[in-house]
């Protein structure tokens, strides 16, 4: 019988789902134990992971039956999905299944900040009533500037337009890159330069890592608001910080980070007077993103296997 281990969270219905059709090895804990892994892994036909799980060349190695790899959201730079296709390893990622939770997050975030609502909290809880020492914004009119433009971004620009943004994208790796009447193709600097919210949608590579730094924020003439929602590492934390610190940026919403979860070091750079969000990795995990993602992988894992 086909085995299929599955080392982080998944929900009862998809696990059920499973468990009538292969036998299954579920430890949702798994993934902090890496060695263990290595001893499991060499009897297995599939392997479901989430984000935690570093599915390296190490494992792929012991993987002496492994044909399948479900990854339970997006983002692959867990996985090395090289590796894997040199050992004919299908890695499949459900794309798209928690997209429209990241949209409302990204919108959500935007209104939120051009609004100073973490300022009106925290004032607020402080007992100072910031009523009129805090200006606020309408979203309105201004500019969002995307850098990255697949599922995610798409989906961004089609919910923000509708709030009333002018949206510009920059995404070198498109090759349509037609403007219409919603959406107009600028380069990299002209997001810099006129954007009042940028929002991040890129994968982590060796070309993005680090993009948005220190020189990115020197050129951002309209103090935009900054959202985060793809990889930590595509920002230079210390420059956005610094860049806020200057007032070179009039806010940002972090739900990745180079580390995660977030060390001391980055902690004792933020305070209650920031206009920040940060939340822990969870822009596309909600109830009804997690079902999407959970029964994406479980129908695509039967369909693999069914034909073999």
């Amino acid at each position: 019988m086909t085995k299929i281990l599955i080392t982080e969270f998944i929900n009862t219905n998809s696990l059920q789902t499973l468990k009538q059709n292969f036998e299954v090895h579920y430890n949702e804990k798994l993934w902090d134990q890496p060695k263990e892994i290595i001893k499991l892994i060499k009897d297995f036909d599939g392997l479901i992971v989430r984000n935690k799980t570093q599915v390296n060349k190490e494992i792929i190695d012991h993987a002496n039956s492994l044909k399948f790899i479900g990854r339970l959201g997006v983002g692959l730079d867990n996985i090395d999905t090289e590796y894997c296709k040199n050992k004919d390893i299908h890695v499949q990622p459900a794309t798209g299944m928690n997209a429209d939770s990241v949209v409302e997050y990204v919108a959500s975030s935007a209104l939120s900040l051009i609004k100073k609502i973490p300022l009106f909290n925290n004032g607020t809880i402080k007992g100072e009533w910031p009523r009129t020492s805090i200006k606020s914004e309408e979203i309105n009119g201004k500019t969002l500037g995307l850098i990255g433009y697949g599922t995610i971004g798409k989906k961004v620009s089609n919910y923000c337009s509708n709030l009333g943004l002018n949206i510009i994208v920059y995404d070198p790796y498109l090759k349509d890159q037609t403007s219409d009447q919603n959406v107009k193709f600028v380069g990299l600097d002209k997001i810099y330069e006129i954007s009042n919210i940028i929002s991040l949608h890129l994968p982590l590579t060796d070309e993005t890592k680090n993009l948005i730094n220190k020189s990115s924020f020197s050129k951002m003439k309209e103090k935009p608001i900054i959202i985060n929602t793809s990889r930590g590492s595509v920002i230079n934390e210390d420059d956005l910080i610094e860049a806020y610190n200057a007032n070179l940026i009039s806010g940002f919403t972090l739900d990745v980070f180079e580390n995660e979860p977030i060390k001391k070091e980055f902690y004792s750079k933020i305070n209650s007077n920031m206009n920040c969000i940060l939340t822990p990795h969870i822009s596309g995990v909600t109830t009804q993103s997690n079902e999407r993602v959970c029964n994406f992988i479980t129908k695509k894992t039967l369909e693999f296997f069914k034909n073999r």
